[in-house]
């Protein structure tokens, strides 16, 4: 009784198990294409004539709290300061 109630809960696992690394798959695909598309998107933007490395800093302020981003500012802007670099 113990290996029938063991092999069907096995079958249960490793189904379940099968279902949750399919689906990780797919997902790793669907990352894939987007940066894919990200990239592309990237090229037409340098293309026109954009800088993608300061896009790529605007995109990562966009994702920062505005608070953090000021006091760091700020913090630039005296270090400049002291250095006579203003």
């Amino acid at each position: 009784m113990d290996q029938i109630d063991t092999d069907s809960t096995y079958r249960v696992t490793a189904d379940e198990l099968r279902q949750f690394i399919e689906r990780i798959e797919r997902l790793d695909a669907e990352k894939k294409d987007i940066a894919e598309q990200q990239k592309e998107v990237m090229a037409e933007a340098k293309g026109r004539g954009y800088d993608t490395k300061i896009l790529r800093k605007v995109i990562a302020l966009r994702k920062r709290d505005k608070d953090d981003i000021a006091e760091e500012e700020a913090v630039l802007e005296l270090y400049k300061e002291a250095l006579g670099m203003e």
